[in-house]
């Protein structure tokens, strides 16, 4: 379990190649997803695009639930794709993880705190973005110090707890996931009666993982979306 991460050194930075590749591979995959299930659409959907379409619905529905369509309809294609980009990485490290000189090149991408911690960053940056861009500088400015200025250094404080608590969760729950599964894969299943244990216990918690993380993917959509009616909307 204590394996290494494939770095390379550029520009005097140093890159994780397995994030790379995995963050590379969600990406494809998503894309893939997406230009299956609309390739062919039709008025009566069936297959790929029923199913996206019904993932539209969801994320549509959760953004209803923070603010009102005028104002929220512009990020459906956000959390469209967020909640299947984090779906899909969430998955990816369940079947399998691929070890090569003992550097961890395939597992999830958000088992890894640095690709959780970003994709927060992103959000948190994109709702104070659009609240400037929506409110102008004035009116987002009041989400600062409402109801009284003195509350303005916890404000500040919220934006980074913010971060943290919506990356470092997912992360969290994704990481500790896998690391049962390896517990489960390498401690029981030594010999023909080490598989035997293993086996149940294993796919139960396969099942129950991919459970978390469709619930992780969810939990990161509509607090993206909380952030951002707090930030856009005039009611908040």
């Amino acid at each position: 379990m204590n394996h290494g991460a494939p770095t390379l050194e550029l520009f005097g930075l140093t890159f994780n190649l397995g994030n790379v590749l995995m963050i590379t591979v969600a990406s494809v995959i998503v894309f893939l997803i997406a230009v299956l299930s609309t390739r062919k659409l039709a008025v009566k959907p069936t297959g790929m695009q029923n199913f996206m379409e019904w993932v539209i619905d969801f994320v549509r529905n959760i953004i209803n639930s923070n603010m009102d369509w005028n104002t929220g309809g512009r990020f459906l294609i956000l959390g469209t794709t967020l909640i299947m980009y984090i779906f899909v990485s969430n998955m990816l490290g369940l079947p399998f993880s691929v070890t090569y000189n003992g550097d961890l090149w395939w597992k999830s991408p958000t088992a890894d705190p640095v690709v959780a911690l970003t994709l927060a960053v992103m959000i948190v940056v994109l709702t104070n973005f659009y609240g400037i861009k929506m409110r102008g500088l004035k009116g987002y400015s009041k989400n600062f110090v409402a109801p009284m200025p003195f509350l303005f250094p916890l404000k500040i404080i919220e934006e980074f707890a913010n971060t943290l608590t919506l990356g470092l969760r997912l992360f969290g729950n994704i990481y500790a996931g896998e690391i049962l599964l390896s517990l489960l894969a390498g401690s029981l299943a030594t010999g023909f009666w080490g598989h035997i244990v293993a086996f149940a216990p294993t796919m139960v918690w396969q099942a129950f993982s991919i459970f978390i993380g469709a619930i992780q993917a969810f939990i990161f959509t509509m607090l993206t979306m909380v952030y951002m009616a707090h930030k856009v909307s005039e009611d908040h």
